[in-house]
């Protein structure tokens, strides 16, 4: 037999020389990684891939815990398609290291503490040492020997147990270690290439994808505007009088505003696609889920977001929790810590390599994300339980072309402030109205930062987050486009945390513009090459939605200051038809009244669809809103060519007032008169 002859080849010479180690530790791996199931392809951990029989990984325990709570987490084990030993671990009932002592002696392997061992010792190359965070199985040399490090999950122990039975000659070649040193060694001895990886990743595999800084060409467009500039410019200042410049502008600008609008009314009236529910997945059938969080300056926020994904209705020994911080950080580590031992929970330091940004963070995760799904959450995001299942369902109801599940965000401190209100309507007809339906387009759909939930593999096939992009989420949803991957949303809802002050709005607010400013310059490099990948759909939808949704931030003054001087120039005539015999006049009163009635309009479609039409008044202040954000899309622009990758902090936690939890507290006050009623 094939495996049979593998394993009696280690009982002949060892390899002489590197090269001859190595390729006897390729082929161990080879055949250690299809044994103990470690994922290998797209299917990594996919559902019903489960080890039948008993759990022979709990035998080292019989002495050590009662008989009913080992019995108990076998049934467990065999309830959720997971490892008895992962159940008893993940559920606190025993410590990683402890449980892997007593079976490395009930089976007579070795424990690696990996304390002695050096990245010339591992038996792969420096840019490959990072993969083996995600399969837990770490080959080294030890002696001139191929030792094979293995940090257990999903059914890994079972395996090795029924492994070692079968051929004890691979006694001293495996050793175990926990979860923890592994992923502590891997960060340490191999921290420039994950810093490397997170940083650079996306810019060294797909250059004209990324916003990384290029020293050379930055596409062929950028190229012809300077060319014409520089051999036409001065000639049409000179040569063509002022106000037909601006006259041309205008009128450009106007089309592109009521082309922004009609594809926003577009979507609105799109009525979104409702397909029957699925039966619910048996918990065995679940796979393995990584959920993302990448923190800055996050302590108060640090125990509520657990409390949320822990009151995810997901197995917890199938949660692959990673929460992300930054080195210096000290404050939200502490609150960390602070919560107790959390072994379904793997903190990450992100290396202070390159630009400091949420969607480097990401990247780190995505490094150590055994998932097959996986999804992202800000800290202060409070997910409806069933998200999770509900995203599953995605999946499984659309092709492997859908790669990418988009939930609705919603505010939960509308209460806090004329800003937080707007944002709630704001937000309601985005998510709500506008993507719900747009999604039906088959077109490129501009992601939220958060909840939205990947196939982990297409998430690395693609490059995962551009660390250089301040709005990562939008760019993603474009590249995804690029590369015949679709996404779509999905009524499920998580509530965020508005900012109330307006300084915190416009810091908030121009980072978005800048991340869109840099979305449509990257994806605009060579405009034949995204007419190719994302079709006419994808490039109309980046240049109209989203060079749209800059443009008519950035163009609302111009035109509203046009409305303005033809209204007090008109006044002097003393009559209203002088005011639109003014050429265009009508072109830009169009596009201004359009820009303010669909806003109004798809914020009142989503309040109504929220039940807040109380707080529908807001909308009044439409007009002040817009300059506001005019004044975010100007600021943006600024920031685009002074620090264009520099992230500004949006502070959580301060939120006064929580719509959830009053309706919460009115949920339990109504359950207690019934209960006493009874």
């Amino acid at each position: 037999m094939a495996v049979a002859g593998r394993a009696s080849e280690l009982d002949g010479t060892p390899p002489q020389g590197f090269a001859r180690l190595t390729a006897s530790a390729r082929n161990l791996t080879t055949f250690l990684a299809g044994f103990l199931g470690i994922p290998r392809s797209q299917n990594d951990n996919r559902p019903g891939h489960r080890e039948p029989g008993p759990a022979v990984e709990l035998d080292c325990l019989r002495h050590i815990l009662a008989p009913a709570l080992l019995a108990a987490a076998a049934q467990r084990s065999e309830e959720i398609g997971i490892g008895a030993d992962r159940v008893l671990i993940q559920r606190g009932i025993i410590d990683e290291d402890a449980y892997l002592d007593h079976l490395a002696t009930y089976i007579g392997i070795g424990i690696e503490t990996l304390e002695d061992v050096s990245p010339i010792d591992c038996l792969l190359p420096a840019d490959g040492i990072h993969l083996c965070a995600r399969h837990g199985i770490l080959p080294i040399r030890q002696q001139d020997e191929p030792v094979y490090v293995s940090a257990p999950h999903g059914y890994c122990a079972r395996r090795i147990v029924r492994l070692i039975a079968q051929y004890p000659s691979l006694l001293p070649r495996i050793r175990l270690t926990s979860t923890a040193r592994f992923n502590a060694f891997l960060e340490y001895h191999s921290g420039n290439v994950l810093a490397g990886t997170a940083a650079e990743g996306l810019a060294s595999r797909f250059p004209d994808l990324s916003a990384a800084p290029a020293s050379a060409s930055h596409g062929r467009l950028f190229h012809l505007f300077r060319h014409i500039l520089r051999l036409v410019g001065p000639v049409v200042l000179l040569t063509l009088a002022p106000m037909l410049l601006l006259e041309l502008c205008s009128v450009i600008l106007a089309i592109w505003f009521l082309l922004f609008t009609s594809l926003r009314l577009a979507g609105c009236f799109s009525t979104p696609r409702r397909r029957p529910p699925l039966p619910r997945l048996h918990d065995s059938q679940l796979p393995i889920y990584t959920v993302v969080a990448a923190l800055y300056r996050e302590a108060s926020s640090v125990a509520p977001l657990m409390q949320h994904i822990n009151a995810l209705d997901y197995p917890r020994e199938k949660l692959d929790i990673k929460l992300v911080i930054e080195t210096d950080d000290l404050q939200t580590r502490a609150a960390i810590a602070r919560l107790g031992p959390m072994p379904h929970v793997q903190v990450i330091i992100a290396p202070d390599v390159g630009p400091r940004t949420k969607p480097k963070a990401l990247n780190c995760a995505l490094t150590f994300a055994r998932g097959t799904f996986i999804t992202v959450f800000d800290a202060e995001d409070k997910p409806e339980p069933g998200q999770l299942r509900e995203a599953l369902d995605v999946f499984r109801t659309h092709g492997p072309e859908v790669v990418c599940a988009q939930a609705s965000l919603c505010i939960d401190n509308t209460a806090d402030g004329w800003i937080p209100r707007m944002f709630t309507a704001e937000y309601a007809g985005q998510f709500d109205v506008f993507l719900q339906g747009f999604s039906n387009f088959a077109m490129p759909l501009p992601l939220g930062g958060s909840s939205n939930h990947f196939r982990t593999c297409v998430l690395r096939e693609v490059g995962g987050w551009d660390p250089y992009n301040v709005t990562e989420d939008a760019d993603l949803g474009f590249r995804l486009a690029r590369f015949n991957y679709r996404c779509v949303m999905f009524p499920s809802t998580t509530y965020e945390e508005a900012p109330a002050s307006f300084g915190a709005w416009l810091r908030q607010r121009s980072r978005w513009m800048k991340g869109w400013m840099q979305t449509w310059s990257v994806h605009m490099r060579y405009p034949r090459q995204l007419w190719q990948d994302a079709g006419p759909g994808g490039f109309f939808t980046l240049n109209i939605l989203v060079g749209g949704n800059v443009l008519t931030a950035l163009a609302h003054p111009f035109l509203l200051g046009e409305l303005l001087v033809r209204s007090v120039m008109s006044a002097f005539d003393d009559s209203v038809a002088s005011f639109f015999a003014k050429p265009f006049i009508e072109l830009y009163l169009a596009a201004i009244v359009a820009g303010y009635l669909t806003t109004v309009a798809i914020g009142l479609i989503g309040l109504a669809k929220r039940d807040l039409l109380g707080e529908a008044w807001v909308l009044i202040l439409t007009p002040v809103y817009w300059v506001c954000l005019s004044i975010a899309a100007w600021r943006a622009l600024y920031q685009l060519l002074a620090e264009p990758y520099h992230w500004e902090k949006t502070e959580h936690g301060l939120a006064r007032h929580s719509r959830l939890a009053s309706r919460s507290r009115t949920e339990t006050s109504e359950h207690r008169r019934g209960v006493a009623q009874r």
